[in-house]
């Protein structure tokens, strides 16, 4: 059988790309149905199940959910933009630049989120709707309702990790944050640039790597709670 005759084939040989950005074949191996979002938790390749028990604060929640909640300072489900501030600094963001992401999250993502129709000028963003917040131009690691889809998180390091397969370089987060480009998106294009820069900047190694699992960490929001346990021992 020629390669163009196998229908299981994930290179297109009219198509470089195909070749350049490979999909890994063997996560069933690791991952129980991989291509199952999950509603819970985030599994990858080294953590099948997900999170350790007890890691995650909210485990009743989404994935999506669980990454916001950490901003729900007092976890009444209302996020506003007091409590991100907070949030923002205590895993270590200056002032000015904690204000101005606030001001850039409410402003894009409060009426998203609301209930009803009439929009608040308190500008709080409802963790229970945050799903309707998602925005395009993204790995699709969260479904439209705030799933994690184990596959596509696999699939963002076997296309774009070049120099090591579980670590991301900031030219391959560039690099991966291009190739997810919706067409006409500006909208999520810049989105997805200033949230990688933004982790990137606050958890890269000393040898310049954003790691998978912090990677994944952040997907679910547990990152947050390490940031926040690693500022607190630094001001102790």
């Amino acid at each position: 059988m020629d390669d163009y005759d196998d229908p299981m084939a994930t290179v297109a040989p009219q198509v470089p790309s195909t070749a350049k950005h490979k999909i890994r074949t063997d996560l069933e191996t690791f991952i129980p149905k991989p291509y199952l979002a999950r509603a819970l938790v985030c599994p990858s390749i080294e953590h099948p199940t997900g999170n350790p028990t007890g890691q995650i604060k909210h485990q009743d929640m989404t994935v999506l959910q669980q990454h916001v909640s950490f901003f729900d300072r007092n976890d009444d489900g209302i996020v506003y933009p007091w409590e991100t501030y907070q949030g923002l600094r205590a895993i270590g963001f200056n002032s000015i630049l904690a204000i101005a992401m606030t001001v850039v999250v409410h402003i894009l993502m409060s009426y998203c989120t609301s209930p009803g129709w009439i929009p608040s000028f308190l500008f709080p963003i409802y963790v229970q709707n945050v799903h309707k917040a998602k925005h395009g131009s993204d790995s699709g690691t969260y479904d439209t309702e705030g799933r994690f889809v184990p596959a596509n998180f696999e699939t963002m390091f076997s296309k774009y990790a070049r120099t090591s397969p579980d670590k991301f370089t900031a030219i391959e987060i560039w690099n991966m944050t291009q190739g997810n480009r919706n067409a006409y998106d500006i909208m999520g294009g810049v989105a997805i640039k200033l949230e990688w820069a933004l982790l990137y900047f606050l958890a890269k190694d000393e040898d310049g790597f954003v790691t998978k699992e912090i990677v994944r960490s952040c997907f679910d929001g547990s990152l947050f709670y390490q940031l926040q346990s690693k500022q607190h021992g630094h001001k102790q």
